[in-house]
């Protein structure tokens, strides 16, 4: 799996304590293709943790450590995506053992693995939703997505377009029996500009159909769309 990881230290003290901002981008490749698709764009908006320079980062499954359990947490969930993207909740193995890396972080006061009052996007939030079976739905969407449609493309752009189509469909019902929104939110901040390429090239009654749908899903993201709805 290619990752990038993109650090933003934004405070640190001469006990190397510090605080920060991550942000994970993976990608997987396009079968039958020398192109790759982000397949998904992870954050964390408030990462603290210690560092003293030279030490050596140990994975420990019994010991949390800021640092490291994140680095874990994250990297489960990738490949739990990952997995998902390419056989129906694939990914559940990985989502379970980030879920143990909440689990472990519980016994200490880091901030972002507790279920917040007043921040409900956080890792705690992220794992529960990813396995809870209420989203079961948006994760089988994201398969159809890549493996019934991306992979399916260089061969029939046509029959492509429509299995995206119909996981978009899959994603609009699902959200609208949802409590939360952060696992729509994330798919759309990952593939908004993606859909809009996918869907500028094609008839003009599919083009409107996709945009009808995004246009209830995916508030955030209509400049993307503009072009679909012609």
């Amino acid at each position: 799996i290619h990752c990038q990881i993109q650090l933003i230290i934004e405070t640190g003290n001469s006990n190397f304590d510090f605080g920060s901002r991550v942000i994970f981008t993976a990608r997987r490749p396009i079968y039958d293709t020398v192109t790759e698709t982000t397949s998904i764009i992870l954050s964390d908006e408030s990462w603290r943790f210690n560092y003293p320079e030279g030490r050596t980062l140990i994975h420990d499954e019994l010991q949390f450590d800021n640092l490291t359990g994140t680095l874990d947490f994250f990297m489960n969930i990738i490949l739990g995506y990952d997995f998902d993207s390419f056989s129906e909740l694939g990914g559940t193995e990985y989502f379970r053992k980030a879920q143990q890396v909440v689990d472990l972080a519980q016994t200490t006061a880091s901030p972002g693995w507790t279920r917040a009052a007043n921040n409900r996007r956080n890792k705690f939030t992220l794992v529960s939703d990813l396995l809870n079976a209420s989203y079961e739905p948006l994760r089988t969407a994201y398969y159809s997505y890549h493996r019934l449609g991306l992979d399916q493309f260089s061969s029939d752009p046509e029959l492509a377009r429509q299995e995206v189509l119909d996981a978009l469909t899959m994603i609009r019902d699902s959200k609208r029996r949802a409590t939360s929104n952060y696992l729509f939110d994330i798919f759309f901040d990952t593939k908004a500009r993606e859909i809009a390429g996918i869907f500028g090239e094609a008839e003009a009654p599919v083009r409107r159909e996709a945009y009808s749908i995004l246009l209830e899903t995916d508030q955030g993201h209509l400049t993307e769309y503009s072009n679909l709805q012609n």
